[in-house]
């Protein structure tokens, strides 16, 4: 484990320590407060203060990258060149320079690079792209998500790097926006041809980076808005669905379907999405898709594919905004 602040203390070790084919030998972070939980979780593993240090010792079988992002691609990069697969929390990257050459190395290399795609995994999501995916709605014709928090999630150490744009790498639409991309291309087909997007600060002054993000896309003959702030005056997250066939609509942990072939909705009711930072409960499916592509040679690539879509969106989001919201067309990337 490369980087133990709270993301990993509070998710990626109670999910590892779960796992009986998994030991975590050793863990990588310059600030010692996470190293008595580390060492509580797995006794016996060693702690360095680098990941050069680490890697040095000789090369593990993967690497579990939980640091700030602006460390992502050059700590995922050593460890692929040391042989290791490597799993990282979002967003793999924070440049559109970085993302090619780690994708290389890791076909090259022949190893698992896989982004913690954690909220595909949360049960309210999970039961809509069921749905989706049985064709309940038929061909989707549009898709609204919305995510409302007041202020950026708590992050280890002093201050917090969300607020550092040189190590979070931008404001919300890293940290939420892109959640939301991989989501939608749970649900939408192909990849988006098109979209426009305004960033924005409207309560955050202080901080040198949007607190609201504002995103239209054109994707498979839907369209797709995604709306993020952490200038509202609530915690919560609505999700809304119209296909050809009828519509869904997930209000923090409820999640209701209305098919025109029926006379009243269909209601679960999942714990919601917008309590909680970390979601424990949600990182055993996370373990579990990497870990596939770990053994599975044949199922290697499709999280990458994930992340290099949602790069490609983070990446245009920022261009269009820059222009004043001009409309931006999206190459897939390869």
């Amino acid at each position: 484990m490369i980087g133990v602040g709270h993301v990993a203390r509070n998710a990626h070790l109670p999910g590892w320590a779960a796992r009986p084919d998994v030991s975590l030998v050793a863990a990588a972070d310059a600030r010692p407060e996470g190293r008595p939980a580390f060492e509580a979780a797995f006794p016996g593993a060693r702690w360095f203060d680098s990941p050069e240090e680490l890697l040095a010792e000789g090369a593990p079988d993967f690497v579990d990258i939980c640091t700030p992002p602006a460390l992502h691609a050059p700590v995922a990069s050593a460890a692929l060149r040391a042989g290791c697969h490597v799993l990282c929390e979002k967003p793999l990257g924070i440049s559109p320079d970085e993302l090619a050459p780690l994708a290389d190395l890791a076909r090259r290399g022949e190893r698992a690079l896989v982004t913690v795609h954690n909220w595909a995994h949360a049960a309210a999501l999970e039961r809509i792209t069921r749905l989706v995916c049985e064709g309940k709605l038929g061909k989707l014709r549009r898709v609204s998500w919305e995510t409302l928090r007041t202020q950026p999630a708590a992050a280890a150490g002093a201050g917090n790097w969300r607020g550092d744009p040189a190590l979070s790498g931008g404001g919300i639409l890293v940290d939420h926006g892109w959640h939301a991309f991989y989501v939608l291309a749970r649900w939408l087909p192909g990849w988006p041809t098109a979209l426009s997007a305004r960033l924005e600060t409207r309560r955050h002054t202080a901080l040198p980076l949007e607190d609201t993000a504002e995103v239209r896309l054109d994707w498979g003959g839907a369209d797709a808005r995604i709306f993020l702030t952490w200038a509202a005056d609530r915690r919560g997250n609505r999700v809304e669905i119209e296909g050809e066939k009828g519509r869904l609509v997930l209000d923090g942990g409820r999640v209701e379907l209305f098919e025109d072939s029926r006379p009243a909705a269909v209601a679960w009711d999942f714990p919601s999405i917008a309590e909680g930072s970390h979601h424990p409960e949600w990182f055993a499916g996370v373990i579990e898709d990497f870990l596939v592509e770990v053994r599975d040679s044949g199922a290697r690539g499709r999280n990458l594919e994930e992340a290099l879509l949602c790069a490609s969106l983070l990446f245009r989001a920022r261009e269009s905004s820059l222009r004043g919201g001009e409309r931006r067309t999206v190459e897939a990337a390869r």
